[in-house]
């Protein structure tokens, strides 16, 4: 039966069963109904509440599979459309409706590829792809056995077949797999629960289409859009991007390295070991880079065609639809593989940027005394925060290099292509321009070289003043410091300067070279007449060069920015490789209890192994398990380094050392870490109710944990700045004694407490809670040591003698010196009466230290400055949401650059103007036939060389704009934060204000002011585009301002979260770079507890937090990069369409060639100015930050011009306290409590109380470091608050409660502002009993005083505070617990050099220690932070005051032998 449907355009013969068209329709149908069956179930699945995603990723093979499926539907689609334009001619064509279908059919096809659904879709996935392979391969043979041959589709679709019945048996196959992933990660439940936890970011679980098209982060940008994201929204890294991965990987390859000996061959380990892990992983990489500069060049030879083409005299549209088709695929393959090379080269970075942050890190634990002295805390920071951090953009910036440089290669392959010899001369000049890039990368090389380590010196020496911020207020050394800074930023100031204007200039003569280079091969093709200069030749050539013009522009920045990280390669490589802790120096063994615990024999040790004297010498020394030992000793003698020694932290010259079981170490100056105190006291360890209560109540800490507003979960500001020196030193104790350790080494804790405290401190803590344990102490305390098994006496680093108390008395010499020493002090107190001496003695040991509580019955008030409710420590500010213009006006307003800003706007739009000009003169000029080629090129030439001409303009003022701008935020920023008052420092950590002064100052430096023009310059030049293309086709501007509309759409949508990305990154940062800075101030601890494994795996998740926001703000970027990419292509294929359509001699060639140029670089240029706006959206986010620390409210003035007092002010120095009240914040308890006095002229007066009571606060009101609330201070007659800072705090001197030095040497450490000749420095030096020290080294006042002045003692730092005030020689003198640290011989002589250099004058002694009061004019008491008392001591030890029953306390400290020697 035969049928006729020729009336149907779908078969135009007669319908048979074994008819070709027949068996293409039952196909076609068969494929619709799948498609339709295929459609509803995704679009239920996607409706339906409880729909499962499965997110496992798709082989390769699907893929490959997907994107020949649509470009057999681009084919199919694009000969239906020709065959409905021009109508089938030829019976064998497929009608145009059986195209359209096809093509329907094929990219459904694709899309069933790439999307997973649920079981029931990839069931029928896998059926429809096999019937559609098996019907379709079964069509084709009939039709070879039949002899009738096949077409040319069939050919492209025959290998499609097979490789669907590839995908369908490989997705039946893995689908129970599937199915068993489902069940056990329990992909069934709900998508959203009741409790949503954290998740990790969707890239990990996403499906290729959706990685494809960074889908992944909808979600994300969703949640940012409707409410600013907090961090409770950020995903965590997924896990082939952790931290602890990427840095395993690079210590495997670093040790390889090392194990093979290449330290000595190779000069740069680092590189070598990141290039052997990364290496795989950027081959990707390299392809995408690849494909990418395939597709950009390919694009000129695109405009050559399509011009070509309307050229020609036959024009046959399939040709037309066949050149937008391949347009359409070269736009594709370029926009893909861009964004998956940008944002897979900055992942990998990013693992190699956690990789070397942490490596550093691990080294900082591991460095040695030695390698600590070459990098200071500053300096190692910097490794993390600037060198580490720069790679996360390294790999962006070496695969541009590689990839630009290809770029240029096939370009020229292509205008030899284009015009033949004619491009020779123009490729010559090429090379020479190429060629002038060596001198200029060195330069630049050479300045940034410059400028990292004149940044390095000027961070370095900020990390110093802001540690020592309160010594630098209360000497009023602002001024000194702040010059001191802004020096070392002039220095960096002069490299940045050159290196932009540099940079200018470079911009100039990339500029210029496109138009020189075109010109010249303008005049080629003229003379050698190798190619016509037509439309066709003229703008496939200036296209070309465009795109070598992008390589001539970022060449030199690849170079600049490879250059910058082979600096901080090198700079990683030494740090790595320096001198490492020698683990296998100690003998380290399990506890034998009834064995030797410390045993050093014939021990020689060094801090300098270069010193012929070493540190410790012929040290012989044997503790037994449970002894207890105190090493006694002047200042500087090497009590300190006996520990280290123990520790294993000075190098070992000799000798042997072993230890068995676990430590426990107290240090000298205490180390406290940001967080709360009970973190501090557990330290890592599970928490054990009975053992912590237990600890904290030995400790003296359970009074304190009252006092605090939050008890034991106050916060505690970076380094413990809202704590007593007291109380740090008993978190430092309680911390070990919570750690229940076998070995117990305490250097000098009981310096900062009182004598009471003290008492207390040493029978619970030594003899109740240590009772077993071995203890090594090292004290000044001469009253415990008669409770100790054993004694040590040092001297110039040396055991001058060793045994009991009782022993070591009757051997005299050094020990008997100390104790008589100490007996001198004590028996100023001759005011005690002996029944009360008898009392305390006929009380016994046990009952004495009982009764102690009952002495004191006043409950005391803590001294903190926590307000109840309120911590210290604040999350760190932010800004939130759109800010609108208010930080690129505070950019503008504060640089005062608004001429150089217009400056530059105006000079793009002159380069822009005259560029188009340049290219419309071409095309007008060729249609004009009488115009010689001379003109032609001429007057190109001259239009061209105008715009260079702006560019450098442009350059030079962007250049000028950006340094003014930086010079002006740094001055504005320096300036407030030295005028920021004390309480901003105690509640800042100290990582927030260098990060502001690191990254956020580079990004002003760098980033701004050229991301601004890049912004401006693309916005000219987009507008010039749009205005040529709808001059030669005006239908385009309808698509065009559509797209652009959806472009701001789409941006707007995106910068919503990429703003608040940015902004929690920034706040993610600094915790990093604290934690590497406080770890680095207490790695002596650490490694002593043996915690550092601990430390590092919270390093590590920092590390982590830090990086996922770097991979979500630039997979957010790609994201928006690659949709506003796809909405510009619209617009050029909708142009390329016009022009295709638009029928011959309506436009001229030249104007076909100029639309066309412009819109192909449009998508570019939208792009361009895309990315540098979002990045200087996110750049700007760094002047927000650091302007908030410019707005900080100031401390009162320096100095108030209409209040100065007199010069010889204060001559008498008397002191009246009126009604004086003190709180630390509004709202706050009140700290002194309306306190009235009077200090008189050249008395001494003493200040006493608990821990906390008061006194520090009376000494920062005194030196205005706090204002008072209510009342006033009053020295001779003038009330203090009322003149200038400097005039108070310069007539005042003070010897600190923690003695500070800094990096530098004697002499400017103790004459910082260098008014002092040399030899009134060594009269000061000869007076504080440091003379004969400095003397013997080589380098006398020039010697050096490392970071924190870690090589002297906490003795002799205490001197040299002491020679500071003798220098000074002001009226009055503070001594705020200055004595602490220093034994009690050292403390007599240091009393009687007081006494008699400042016999005339007014001191105020705040102490611990009773004789250090004692013989003081007037005694102040106070408890509560109210005046207890204040008379003569004689007159207070007659009566029953607070004060005699502290003299008591302190005699009840000293008993034993110290109180029968006394009494005899």
């Amino acid at each position: 039966m035969v049928v006729s449907i020729g009336s149907l355009p779908w078969c135009d013969v007669e319908l048979n069963l074994a008819s070709s068209c027949f068996q293409r329709t039952a196909i076609d149908f068969l494929n619709l109904l799948f498609l339709c069956i295929f459609y509803l179930l995704l679009v239920a699945g996607c409706v339906s509440k409880h729909f499962i995603v499965r997110r496992r990723k798709r082989g390769w093979v699907f893929v490959a599979a997907a994107i020949g499926c649509v470009i057999t539907s681009i084919i199919f689609l694009g000969v239906g459309l020709d065959s409905l334009i021009h109508g089938a001619n030829d019976v064998n064509e497929i009608p145009w409706l059986a195209c359209f279908v096809e093509g329907i059919i094929w990219v459904s096809l694709a899309v069933s590829m790439l999307v997973n659904g649920s079981k029931w879709i990839k069931v029928l996935e896998s059926v429809w792809w096999m019937s559609f392979a098996l019907l379709d391969l079964a069509a084709k043979s009939g039709m070879l056995l039949q002899g009738n041959g096949i077409r040319s589709f069939d050919v492209i679709t025959s290998p499609m077949s097979l490789l669907l019945l590839l995908c369908s048996w490989m997705n039946l196959r893995s689908s129970s797999a599937a199915a068993q992933d489902c069940s056990e990660t329990g992909l069934s439940d709900p998508l959203l629960t009741e409790n949503p936890r954290k998740e990790r970011a969707r890239l990990a679980t996403a499906g290729y289409f959706s990685i494809l098209t960074f889908s992944w982060m909808n979600p994300l940008l969703s949640l940012g859009f409707k409410k600013p994201l907090s961090r409770e929204d950020i995903p965590s890294v997924v896990p082939e991007d952790e931290a602890e991965l990427a840095y395993n990987k690079f210590s495997q390859a670093w040790d390889t390295l090392l194990a093979d000996g290449s330290s000595s061959k190779e000069r740069n380990l680092v590189f070598r070991a990141v290039a052997k892990v990364y290496f795989k992983e950027n081959i990707f990489i390299t392809i995408c880079a690849f494909f990418r500069t395939v597709a950009v060049v390919s694009l000129p030879l695109m405009l050559y065609v399509f011009v070509d083409y309307a050229n020609s005299d036959h024009r046959d549209l399939r040709n037309g639809f066949f050149n937008l088709a391949c347009l359409v695929m070269l736009k594709l393959v370029e926009s893909l593989s861009m964004r998956h090379w940008y944002f897979a080269s900055r992942r990998s970075g990013m693992r190699i940027r956690s990789a070397l942050m942490v490596a550093a890190y691990k080294k900082q634990l591991k460095l040695s005394s030695l390698g600590r002295k070459r990098h200071s805390s500053g300096e190692i920071v910097n490794y993390i925060a600037v060198d580490a951090y720069r790679m996360g953009e390294f790999l962006w910036w070496f695969h541009s290099g590689w990839s630009l440089t290809l770029q240029l290669l096939l370009s020229t392959a292509v205008l030899f292509r284009v015009v033949g010899a004619g491009a020779f001369p123009g490729l010559i000049l090429l090379l020479l321009c190429g060629l002038l890039n060596l001198p200029f990368a060195k330069m630049l090389q050479n300045y940034q070289t410059q400028f990292m380590i004149a940044q390095d010196k000027r961070l370095r020496s900020t990390s110093e003043i802001l540690n020592s911020m309160k010594v630098i207020k209360l000497q009023s050394w602002e001024e000194e410091f702040k010059k001191k800074i802004n020096t070392y930023r002039d220095e960096e100031f002069k490299w940045l300067a050159k290196a932009q204007l540099t940079k200018a200039f470079g911009s100039f003569l990339y500029w210029m070279s496109p138009t020189i280079v075109s010109s010249v091969i303008f005049v080629g093709c003229a003379l050698l007449k190798s190619a016509p200069l037509n439309a066709s030749t003229i703008f496939t050539v200036l296209a070309t060069l465009r795109v070598m013009s992008e390589p001539a522009k970022i060449i030199p920045e690849a170079i600049s920015a490879i250059i910058q990280v082979n600096v901080s390669f090198d700079r990683i490589n030494n740090f790595l490789l320096d001198d490492e802790l020698k683990i296998d120096e100690i003998e380290r063994s399990g506890l034998e209890k009834s064995g030797t615990t410390v045993d050093i024999q014939l021990g020689n040790f060094s801090w300098d192994p270069e010193t012929k004297t070493p540190t410790l010498r012929d040290i012989q020394l044997e503790v037994k398990h449970g002894q207890k030992v105190a090493v006694c000793g002047p200042v500087g003698a090497g009590k300190s380094s006996l520990l280290h020694a123990v520790l294993g932290e000075i190098p070992k010259v000799s000798g042997t050392v072993k230890l068995s079981g676990s430590i426990a170490y107290v240090s000298q100056t205490a180390w406290i870490q940001s967080g709360t105190i009970r973190d501090n006291i557990l330290y890592g360890k599970p928490m054990e109710a009975r053992r912590y209560n237990a600890a904290v109540e030995a400790c003296e800490l359970d009074k304190d944990m009252i006092g605090f507003g939050h008890g034991d979960l106050t916060e505690i500001g970076e380094r413990g700045v809202n704590l007593s020196g007291g109380q740090k030193q008993r978190i430092q104790l309680a911390r070990a004694v919570y750690a229940d350790a076998d070995v117990y080494l305490l250097d000098d804790p009981f310096s900062a407490v009182d004598a009471h405290t003290a008492g207390v401190l040493f029978h619970k803590c030594i003899e109740d809670s240590l009772k077993e344990k071995t203890v090594i102490l090292v004290t000044h305390q001469v009253e415990f040591l008669s409770k100790v098994d054993q004694i040590l006496v040092m001297e110039e680093g040396r055991i001058t003698q060793l045994g009991k108390y009782e022993e070591l008395l009757m051997m005299g010499t050094a020990f008997q010196q100390l104790v008589n020493a100490h007996n001198d002090a004590v028996t100023v107190l001759p005011l005690a009466s002996n029944e009360s001496l008898g009392d305390l003695r006929k009380g016994g040991q046990g009952s004495e230290i009982r009764n102690m509580t009952v002495v004191e019955k006043i409950e005391e008030e803590m001294e903190t400055i926590n307000v109840p409710g309120v911590q210290l420590t604040q999350e760190e500010e932010k800004e939130s949401g759109y800010v609108g213009l208010k930080p690129f006006l505070d950019y503008f307003s504060v640089s005062r650059g608004w001429f150089l800003l217009w400056s530059s706007i105006l000079s793009q739009v002159g380069f822009v103007v005259f560029q188009a000009a340049s290219t419309y003169w071409l095309a007008f000029a060729i249609g004009i036939p009488q115009l010689t080629n001379l003109m032609l090129i001429g007057v190109y030439c001259i239009i061209s060389t105008l715009s260079a001409g702006f560019v450098y303009t442009r350059g030079l003022t962007t250049a000028h704009f950006g340094l003014k701008a930086s010079k002006a935020f740094f001055s504005g920023f320096t300036n407030a934060v030295f005028k920021a008052p004390m309480l901003f420092f105690d509640s800042t950590p100290v990582g927030r204000i260098l990060t502001r002064a690191s990254s956020d100052l580079n990004v002003l430096d760098f980033d701004i002011p050229f991301a601004f023009i890049f912004v401006v310059g693309p916005a000219i030049e987009l507008v010039a585009s749009l205005i040529i293309m709808t001059y030669v086709t005006w239908q385009v501007i309808i698509i065009a301002l559509l797209a652009l509309a959806a472009t701001k759409v789409v941006q707007d949508y995106y910068l919503a979260s990429a703003r608040e990305l940015i902004r929690i990154n920034g706040t993610t940062k600094a915790p990093v770079m604290n934690y590497a800075a406080e770890t680095l101030l207490g790695v002596v601890t650490i490694r002593a507890f043996g915690t550092v494994e601990r430390f590092f795996k919270n390093y590590l998740h920092l590390v982590d937090a830090d990086a996922v926001l770097f991979f979500l703000s630039n997979a957010a970027m790609e994201w928006v990069i690659l949709r506003i990419e796809t909405l510009q292509n619209v617009t050029l294929f909708t142009c390329a369409l016009l022009l295709t359509l638009i029928p011959k001699g309506y436009i001229t060639p030249g104007l076909v060639g100029l639309s066309l140029s412009y819109a192909l670089t449009l998508t570019q240029t939208q792009v361009f100015m895309t990315r540098w706006y979002c990045t200087l959206s996110n750049s700007v986010i760094s002047v927000e930050r650091i302007k908030q620390y410019m707005n900080i409210p100031e401390e009162p003035p320096a100095i108030v011009d209409d209040r100065r007092p007199p010069s010889s002010w204060p001559s008498n120095g008397t002191i009246h306290l009126q009604e004086l009240k003190i709180r630390y914040r509004p709202n706050a308890p009140l700290v002194l409590k309306g306190i009235s006095c009077t200090f008189r002229e050249g008395t001494r007066v003493g200040v006493v109380g608990r821990t906390g009571s008061g006194k520090s606060t009376l000494i920062s009101a005194l030196f205005r470091l706090v204002e008072p609330t209510s009342g006033c201070i009053l020295i001779d007659g003038i009330d203090i608050s009322k003149i200038g800072l400097k005039d108070l705090r310069m007539k005042l001197s003070i010897i600190p409660q923690e003695p500070t030095l800094f990096r530098g040497c004697i002499r400017t450490n103790l004459d910082p502002l260098g008014v002092y000749s040399d030899v009134e420095i060594w009269k000061a030096l000869e007076k504080c009993q440091l003379k004969t020290t400095v003397s013997n080294l080589p380098n006398k006042l020039d010697s050096s005083v490392s970071d924190e002045g870690e090589n002297w003692s906490v003795g002799q730092r205490q001197l040299f505070c002491l020679g500071r005030v003798l220098l000074k020689r002001n009226k009055i003198l503070v001594l705020d617990e200055a004595t602490a640290s220093i034994d009690s011989a050292t403390d007599a002589i240091i009393q009687r050099i007081i006494r008699e250099e400042f016999a005339e004058c007014t001191v105020i002694t705040v102490a611990h220690r009773v004789p250090t009061v004692i013989d003081s004019d007037m005694v102040m008491v106070l408890s509560f932070g109210d005046l207890v008392e204040y008379n003569e001591p004689s007159r207070l030890m007659e009566s029953d005051s607070y004060f005699s029953k502290l003299v008591a306390e302190y005699w009840a400290s000293c008993r034993g032998n110290s109180s029968q020697n006394l009494q005899s």
